[in-house]
């Protein structure tokens, strides 16, 4: 059975799953969905190293036994790459020498199957509470985001975001002034299933400026992106 490595980042958390089998990599994908997760899929160690250097992803969950480029090659050529994303590698056998050999390949942690899904979500946690971050605390003015506790306030008022309007500010706030643009946005807190072409961002952004209240501190530059006054 196949040996998979998982990689996490800093905006809420970004999954890749790396699994050539369909249904259980469609499985793991849906359950992180449904936790608020963006996540991507790859099918194959060609198409995960396409898209790791692509994309910026908190956790990357990476077969070992994958066609095209084998997942060992693929956790080595992340980790020679520079890549600060934690690996989870999660296998069949339950050996010391396999959990070695996955460790040393550069992995993070490990995980033998069968695995409880909740506990894969808590290790991801762990290992992207162990990735680089910024501040615990990102501050403009008034504006307060605690990254840890998931929430934000504007002049002491509590702010009820969603998931997505949450990490569109935590984005915005971590940028501290530069202009990010739709595309990133769209990269960052959601998943490459997020039509480029749609008004989503726009839509969020506007649901965000109004819970933010006035005066308004998200700034639209145009054929840029946004920012934070």
């Amino acid at each position: 059975m196949a040996l998979l490595c998982v990689v996490v980042h800093d905006v809420g958390v970004r999954v890749l799953v790396v699994e050539d089998h369909v249904e259980l990599a469609r499985d793991i994908a849906e359950g992180l969905r449904d936790r608020g997760i963006a996540t991507d899929l790859a099918y194959d160690g060609a198409t995960a190293l396409h898209k790791g250097g692509v994309y910026r992803y908190d956790v990357i969950v990476l077969d070992r036994d994958l066609p095209a480029v084998h997942g060992d090659t693929v956790c080595v050529a992340l980790r020679d790459g520079g890549s600060e994303a934690r690996i989870l590698m999660l296998t069949a056998s339950a050996t010391i020498g396999d959990r070695v050999e996955g460790l040393n390949l550069g992995a993070d942690d490990y995980l033998p199957k069968p695995f409880a899904f909740e506990e894969l979500v808590a290790r991801l946690h762990a290992l992207a509470r162990r990735a680089p971050a910024g501040p615990p605390l990102l501050v403009k003015g008034d504006l307060l985001l605690d990254r840890a506790r998931r929430q934000a306030t504007r002049a002491g008022r509590e702010l009820s975001l969603t998931r997505k309007e949450l990490g569109v500010l935590e984005v915005l706030l971590a940028a501290d002034g530069a202009v990010v643009s739709a595309e990133e946005l769209l990269e960052r807190v959601w998943d490459e299933n997020a039509d480029p072409f749609t008004r989503t961002v726009a839509v969020t952004l506007g649901r965000l400026r109004r819970k933010l209240g006035a005066p308004e501190v998200i700034e639209t530059v145009v054929g840029a992106g946004y920012r934070v006054r």
